[in-house]
């Protein structure tokens, strides 16, 4: 692979080629980083639900037990 494109100019190097990647694994760049993305926001979504649950039960639960009900 080096000697292939040891006699290229630099602009071939570091600006044709990553254009042509681009633009034919583009699409695929974009829809491996939005599921990426949509996993994470999903993730943190989840994390925030059940630390709102948690924080929920343990306020009822020291309420509760503080008034002898149990």
């Amino acid at each position: 692979m080096r000697e292939i494109f040891a006699g290229m100019p630099w602009w071939v190097k570091w600006i044709a080629v990553p254009v042509i990647a681009i633009v034919v694994f583009g699409g695929l760049i974009a829809s491996v980083l939005g599921f990426v993305i949509e996993v994470l926001f999903k993730v943190l979504v989840f994390v925030i639900l059940v630390g709102g649950l948690i924080f929920v039960v343990r306020k009822f639960m020291s309420s509760s037990s503080s008034r002898g009900e149990w």
